[in-house]
Parts: C-alpha cells; sequence; structure tokens
C-alpha cells in the first residue's frame, strides 16, 4: 500500500509589498526608509526594512510618526492601489505557471501546491529569479506541510538571511523543528497574533512548540475549535485545504472614509455612485444578483464636538439584480430620505444582501422583469473597463464634485494604468 506523499504547500509572500512597488519606478528610493500610507494617509501599511529599523511601527497613525520622519528623512506616500492591483496580478500569473493549484491568499500572498514535485528548492529559487526578473518584486517561498506550517516557514525565510528567501520546513529532523519552534514565540502563528498570545501564555503557552505541545481538550475548551485547528495544523495535521473555487460572497459592502467632511447631498450621491459600481462588478463577478440594498451614513465619531448622526436604511429590491443603474438608482432615493442639513459626513457606504446565482430568477407578478438590454449593457461597461481600466466607463453622476474623494497627498503616478502617467526613458 502506497504512503500519501507529504504535502508541499509554499507560501509566497512579497516583500514590504507596496513599498516595494513604489520603489520599482523609483530607484532612487533604494536604501531609504519608506512608508505608504492607507487611506486619506491615515496609518503605515507598509514599512521599508529601513523604515522597521528606525522603529515604525505597522498602524501606526501618521501623526504619531511625523516627528521621527523629519529627524530620518522617511518618505511617506498615499496607497496608489491600482498600481498595486496591477503588479499583483502580474505575480499571481507567474506563479501560475509552476503549479496548476495556486490559491490567492491577498493581494501580496498566494499558497502553491508543490506536492510530488523534485528538488523543491531549486524551483523556490526560480519561483524567486523569474518574479523579481519579470516585475520587479522580491518574494520570500516558505514550504510545508501545512498552510500554517508553510506560513511559519516564511517568516523564517524573510527573518534569516541564511535562508537566503526560502525554507523548507519539511526538509528539517524532528530535533531541528523543535529547535525551531522553540525560538519563536506564539503570535508569530497565523491565526494568533498580539491580541490571542496573551491569553496562551497564562495556560503557560510562550512559543511555537508549547502551542503545538499543549492539552488539547483544555485548549479546545478554553479557545474553542478554531485555535484546535492550529494546533493540529502545527503537528502537520492539514485542516485548511487549498480552495480551488472560491465561494460566492453572502454579502457584499463598499464603503469609503472621506478625506474632508461632506455637507452636500450631490456629493453623497456621486460618492454613492461609485460605490454601486464597484459593489455590482464583484456581484457580476461571481454570476449572482441581490435582493435587498442597504446605505449608511456616518458623521466623525471621533469629533463628539460636532453634531453627530448615523442613519442607516434598507429597502428590498421588487426583482433581484446586478444592474449598477438599477441598483443606484434605488441608492440615489435612500440618499434624498437619509441625508440632513447642518452635518458633516465622514465615511458612506452601501451593502447588497439577499444573493443568489443569477439562474434563480423569482420575478414579481405585478411588476417588469429587468431587461435583457440592460444586462447585455452592463456586460459590455464590465469588458470595456477590463480593457481600458475601472472607471473608463462609469455613472455619470459620479463626476458631481470631489468633495468626497479620500486624501492622497502623497500618492505616485499610476505608471501602469493610465497612458499619460507612463514613466519615460531619457
Amino acid at each position: 500500500m502506497k504512503t500519501k506523499p507529504v504535502q508541499q504547500l509554499a507560501l509566497v509572500d512579497c516583500n514590504n509589498f507596496y513599498v516595494s512597488c513604489e520603489r520599482l519606478f523609483r530607484p532612487d528610493l533604494a536604501g531609504k526608509p519608506v512608508v505608504v500610507l492607507s487611506n486619506n494617509d491615515g496609518c503605515v501599511v507598509s514599512r521599508s526594512n529601513e523604515a522597521k529599523e528606525l522603529g515604525v511601527k505597522m498602524g501606526q497613525p501618521w501623526f504619531q510618526v511625523k516627528a521621527l520622519a523629519d529627524e530620518h528623512n522617511i518618505l511617506a506616500l498615499s496607497s496608489n492601489y491600482a498600481l498595486y492591483a496591477d503588479l499583483s496580478n502580474r505575480v499571481m500569473n507567474l506563479l501560475a505557471e509552476f503549479s496548476p493549484n495556486c490559491e490567492v491568499y491577498s493581494i501580496d500572498e498566494c499558497f502553491v501546491d508543490l506536492t510530488g514535485m523534485p528538488e523543491l528548492r531549486k524551483i523556490s529559487y526560480a519561483i524567486r529569479e523569474k518574479i523579481i526578473r519579470w516585475t520587479g518584486i522580491p518574494v520570500c517561498v516558505g514550504i510545508g506541510p501545512t498552510k500554517t506550517l508553510a506560513k511559519l516557514a516564511n517568516f523564517v525565510a524573510k527573518k534569516h538571511p541564511r535562508s537566503q528567501g526560502v525554507f523548507n520546513y519539511n526538509a528539517l529532523t524532528q530535533e531541528q523543528k523543535y529547535k525551531l519552534l522553540t525560538s519563536i514565540t506564539v503570535d508569530e502563528v497565523w491565526g494568533v497574533g498580539r491580541k490571542l498570545a496573551p491569553r496562551l501564555a497564562a495556560y503557560g503557552v510562550d512559543t511555537v512548540c508549547d502551542l503545538r505541545d499543549a492539552h488539547v481538550p483544555t485548549l479546545r475548551a478554553e479557545f474553542g475549535v478554531v485555535v484546535e485547528k492550529i494546533q493540529r495544523e502545527l503537528q502537520e495535521i492539514a485542516c485548511v485545504g487549498m480552495e480551488d473555487v472560491v465561494p460566492p460572497r453572502q454579502q457584499i459592502m463598499a464603503s469609503r472614509s472621506f478625506g474632508n467632511p461632506v455637507h452636500e447631498a450631490t456629493s453623497l450621491k456621486a460618492a454613492m455612485a461609485l460605490f454601486v459600481e464597484n459593489a455590482c462588478v464583484k456581484l457580476r463577478a461571481q454570476q449572482s444578483h441581490a435582493a435587498m440594498l442597504q446605505v449608511f451614513l456616518r458623521t466623525n465619531s471621533f469629533r463628539p464636538d460636532l453634531p453627530q448622526y448615523h442613519p442607516v436604511m434598507s429597502v428590498p429590491l421588487v426583482t433581484p439584480t446586478d444592474s449598477s443603474l438599477v441598483i443606484n438608482r434605488w441608492a440615489t432615493l435612500l440618499i434624498d430620505h437619509l441625508w440632513r442639513p447642518g452635518y458633516g459626513y465622514k465615511k458612506a457606504g452601501i451593502m447588497l444582501s439577499e444573493i443568489t446565482p443569477n439562474t434563480q430568477q423569482q420575478n414579481d407578478l405585478f411588476a417588469h422583469s429587468e431587461s435583457t438590454s440592460d444586462s447585455k449593457l452592463m456586460s459590455v461597461v464590465d469588458r470595456v473597463n477590463g480593457r481600458f481600466g475601472r472607471g473608463a466607463v462609469r455613472i455619470s453622476s459620479q463626476d458631481a464634485g470631489e468633495e468626497w474623494g479620500m486624501r492622497q497627498e502623497r500618492k505616485s503616478p499610476a505608471y501602469t494604468t493610465i497612458w499619460s502617467e507612463l514613466p519615460l526613458a531619457g
């Protein structure tokens, strides 16, 4: 009887991804401390190694970093999501050439199943070399028998220079595994983090090895099945499989915090048109339609000195639809009901729910069904935007002022998605 081969799951993770994307078109930033900020230039979401060494923390508000930035000439850039998404797609397409079984985990991470392939170290270095050569983005590769251990192996590949960006947990002896897991604190485990680590420490679980070898019934009784699954993954028992097909979403939300308070209903409607378009693109991509729409508005809850108003309203759609035009008409009507003068709105958004496959159509006896022409129009819009970039064709009400736009005072050009902003070689 043949024994089942050990899983060889590789986690390929782009190093300091947002910063690496920016440096790709700014070689003068190499070796300098750089950070990328979140929406409205609020918090640090990506750091170069030089910025990490200076003490900049992930998620730290930018206003807390300004003094340190001035002292050490740390460059801060606004998030350039179009650039990051484009480069991410290029990286993921290259990874698909190495294995037919890949699962994109996030914009900068992908699990690649290398089970049964020979010379894994050679393949891993080939992955790194091809991605850096074809995209300019540096990556590290961690290999393990489970997703949790692959994630941990990637952590080792990044932190230890001797690994040269590749670490295979499966290649270790039992003694080496014990020594490694004893040297890593439990908060580095995927799914544990800093919030759960103090609770585990109360039970004497301080290292990864402690968690792997902890008393199973006690762990399950105190922390539930999620932590038990993490423990089993550390014991090389796969509990989280590769997802070939991502299940359809049951709810789709699109929202944004505004760079400046919005006071006019027309600006709110413009923002809402963008949210509707973004949500409906995701809805159509999974070949579904929605039967419920919710719209919400928020004033700035961090400013108790200002008038507060947080309305929410939902409306059932008579006929389930995936049409941006139909849903936007309803969203506009809800804004008319919710908007009140005298308030500065800091955030708004929509949520689509009651989502079902578009092959399941329950029409209303007394309502007109969605027209075939509207469905064809949405299909054409998606194709045009897919070819020429998001927003090439959009709902006209989006252009009603820019009061609602994000604050992006430090944003780099759209180097790869807008012709007029392509870099020039002199």
